[in-house]
């Protein structure tokens, strides 16, 4: 496996024989060979040509980019190699009637809780009295199964993480006076890193869905749409307890981030350039940590568990095993 490669200054990216190239407008240089790139992130104002563009296409690097704010606004993706047609066929079958639909998102939001719950039960053996919200929790969760419509799902879903939000004052050893998840804009220092982690996983599982054959835009517990990969959606719901909440309790708790990371002038919104790079390089550690996987036998890391939940899914979509979301189960 690769490497994420992330640019925070201005400047512009090109072909320098078999390696990346990025030269800054203050003459900054770095070279990468391009066999050793998984994906590009794009955090500042950037300039490229299609010779670039059509480079990287051919090592099937996709680009991730962020704005000003650190908001998420889009990615270059590559023509998809793998994809074939028998599973988009299969992919919208499994849309296209309700009951299978059914079956997939509430494996997608079972997978989610369990992970929450597994979160809250580590703080609470460790002096964190969470166990009200474990509680409520634990009967959200099994009212999944019961569900019959998207709409009464996500309902749950909304109840379920409305509960577990209401523990991270508890969690996190900062006064962030943390009292419900606001998105569009966020309207705090916590909302905002929630806003920016989780769409550097949404990013990270795209990038992990181009290496296989799914179609990133034909989804299940999320409304398909325009403008947005929204398979990758799907998929971050199982990730973001293990991988983004974790990595976010970690930055708090540690004090790595605080309101001074960022622009208190424009309300907490604008994360500041090093306090972004800390957190992506943070995200990078985590993603590179193993496990022992119980059906492989071997150590797979964080990321590549990202490509195993979508080969879990091509499995099912063609009859060969039911899909379970990945719990956490240490």
């Amino acid at each position: 496996m690769g490497q994420s490669f992330y640019v925070y200054n201005d400047g512009d990216l090109k072909r320098k024989d078999n390696t990346l190239r990025f030269t800054s407008y203050e003459g900054e240089k770095r070279d990468i060979p391009i066999e050793r790139i998984d994906d590009i992130y794009i955090m500042s104002e950037m300039s490229f040509n299609t010779t670039f563009l059509t480079y990287i296409s051919q090592y099937g690097i996709p680009i991730h980019f962020f704005n000003y704010y650190n908001f998420y606004t889009g990615s270059f993706y590559p023509r998809e190699q793998l994809l074939a047609g028998n599973m988009l066929v299969k992919q919208v079958e499994h849309y296209t009637d309700y009951t299978k639909r059914m079956v997939i998102a509430q494996k997608f939001i079972e997978a989610a809780a369990d992970n929450i719950y597994r979160n809250l039960r580590y703080y609470n053996g460790r002096g964190k009295a969470v166990s009200q919200q474990m509680r409520e929790i634990d009967s959200l969760r099994r009212e999944i199964d019961r569900s019959n419509t998207i709409e009464e799902l996500m309902g749950i879903e909304g109840n379920i993480r409305k509960s577990y939000y209401s523990a991270w004052n508890i969690i996190v050893d900062q006064e962030i006076n943390f009292d419900k998840r606001v998105m569009h804009p966020p309207d705090n220092m916590i909302n905002s890193l929630i806003s920016f982690v989780n769409s550097l996983i949404y990013s990270k599982v795209l990038s992990e869905i181009y290496k296989t054959q799914l179609n990133p835009t034909i989804s299940y517990l999320h409304e398909p749409g325009v403008r947005r990969f929204s398979l990758c959606l799907d998929i971050s719901e199982v990730f973001k307890p293990l991988i983004g909440d974790r990595l976010i309790f970690s930055l708090l708790n540690r004090r790595q981030i605080t309101e001074d990371s960022f622009t208190k002038e424009l309300n907490f919104l604008h994360l500041k350039k090093e306090s972004s790079r800390l957190i992506a390089q943070e995200l990078e550690k985590s993603l590179k940590k193993t496990i022992m996987h119980k059906e492989l036998g071997r150590q797979v890391s964080y990321q590549y568990l990202m490509r195993l939940e979508a080969y879990k899914l091509i499995k099912h979509l063609i009859g060969e095993k039911q899909y379970e979301g990945f719990k956490i189960w240490w």
